[in-house]
C-alpha cells in the first residue's frame, strides 16, 4: 500500500514543476499574446483583467504528467485518469486556441465540445464497467449500499463526467477560485485512495493537488494567468475520472459541492428568465452574483474555499 511519504512527496515534486514552469510559461503567453477576454456585462472590477494570459492549465496538465509517471507506480488505472486529464485538457486548448489566437470569441461550437466530451466520457465509462470490481455499482452515499445501474450504467456516468467537466468549467471565474477548490477536492480523494488501497490513483490526487498549489502561485488575486479552458477541463476531466474509478461517483455533488451550485445557478437563471423574463440571480455563475451584491473577490473565493473544505470533511464522515 502507497505510504504517506510517497504521496506527499508526489505533492512536493508536482508543486515544484509548477513554480518552475510558471517564469517559464507567463512570458511566453505574453509574448504570443493569448490574452483573456472579460465579458462586457460582468462586474466592472473585471475590466483591469483583460488581456491577462490563459491558457495557463498547460502549465498543471504538465505537473501532474510528470509528477504522476515518474512516481513509480503506474497501471491502467493511472492511465484512464490521464488519458482524461489529456483528453478533457485537449478539448479546452482546441475553444482557447480559437478564442484567442483565432479571435474567434465564440470558440467551439457547443455541440462540438459536448461530442468530444462524450465520446471521453464513454470511453471512461465502458473501462469502469468492465474493469472494477463493482461493476455498474454505485457507491450510495449516507446508506453505504450499492445500486446496480445495469445497462443504465454507462449512460449515467456519461452524464456525470461532461456534467462535472462543464461545472468545473463554470467554477472557473475568479482568481483562485476553481484551483483552489480542486485542490480540497483533491486533498479528500488523496485521502481515501490511500486508505483504499488504490496506490496510482493516491499518487495522481498527489500530483494534481501539489499542481493546484503550484498554480495557485500564479492565478491567487491577482492573477497572472489564468487556467483557461485548457486548464478547467482537464481539472474538470480528473475529478469525474477520479470519483468514478474509486466509485464515488454520487459523492461528486457533496464534495465538489461549489461546482454543483455553480452549475444549477446558470440554469436556474436562464430557465427563469425564458419562463418568466426575470432573473433570480444579479448574475451567474453564482459567484457573480456575490460580487455584483458588494463581496469582494477575495472574499467569494475565500468562501467557497472555505464551504469546500466543510464538504470535504463531510464527505470523509460519511465514508467512515
Amino acid at each position: 500500500m502507497i505510504q504517506y511519504k510517497q504521496l506527499i512527496i508526489t505533492i512536493i515534486v508536482s508543486f515544484l514543476i509548477t513554480l518552475v514552469l510558471g517564469p517559464i510559461v507567463i512570458p511566453l503567453l505574453q509574448r504570443l499574446k493569448v490574452g483573456q477576454s472579460i465579458r462586457e456585462d460582468g462586474p466592472r472590477s473585471h475590466m483591469i483583467k483583460s488581456g491577462t494570459p490563459t491558457m495557463g492549465g498547460l502549465i498543471m496538465i504538465a505537473a501532474m504528467l510528470v509528477a504522476s509517471l515518474t512516481a513509480g507506480i503506474v497501471n491502467k488505472d493511472l492511465y484512464v485518469v490521464l488519458f482524461a486529464v489529456v483528453g478533457f485538457g485537449l478539448i479546452g486548448f482546441i475553444d482557447d486556441f480559437i478564442k484567442v489566437v483565432l479571435r474567434r470569441n465564440l470558440g467551439l461550437r457547443a455541440y462540438q465540445k459536448i461530442i468530444g466530451q462524450t465520446i471521453i466520457a464513454a470511453i471512461i465509462a465502458i473501462y469502469q464497467s468492465q474493469v472494477s470490481i463493482s461493476g455498474t455499482k454505485l457507491l450510495i452515499p449516507f446508506l453505504n449500499q450499492y445500486w446496480d445501474l445495469g445497462i443504465a450504467y454507462i449512460p449515467f456516468i456519461i452524464l456525470v463526467v461532461v456534467a462535472t467537466v462543464n461545472s468545473v468549467n463554470l467554477t472557473d471565474g475568479l482568481d483562485g477560485l476553481a484551483a483552489g477548490v480542486t485542490l480540497i477536492v483533491f486533498s479528500f480523494f488523496s485521502l481515501v485512495s490511500m486508505a483504499w488501497g488504490y496506490p496510482s490513483i493516491s499518487i495522481f490526487c498527489g500530483a494534481a493537488t501539489g499542481a493546484c498549489l503550484g498554480f495557485l502561485r500564479f492565478n491567487a488575486h491577482p492573477a497572472k494567468v489564468f487556467m483557461g479552458d485548457t486548464g478547467s477541463m482537464a481539472l474538470g476531466g480528473a475529478v469525474a475520472a477520479t470519483a468514478i474509478l474509486l466509485n464515488l461517483t454520487l459523492f461528486i455533488p457533496i464534495v465538489g459541492g461549489i461546482y454543483f451550485i455553480e452549475a444549477l445557478s446558470v440554469i436556474l437563471q436562464v430557465a427563469s428568465f425564458k419562463l418568466t423574463g426575470k432573473r433570480i440571480f444579479r448574475m451567474s455563475p453564482l459567484h457573480h452574483h456575490y460580487e455584483l451584491k458588494g463581496w469582494k473577490e477575495t472574499k467569494v473565493v475565500a468562501v467557497f474555499w472555505g464551504i469546500t473544505l466543510l464538504l470535504c470533511i463531510i464527505g470523509l464522515a460519511i465514508l467512515n
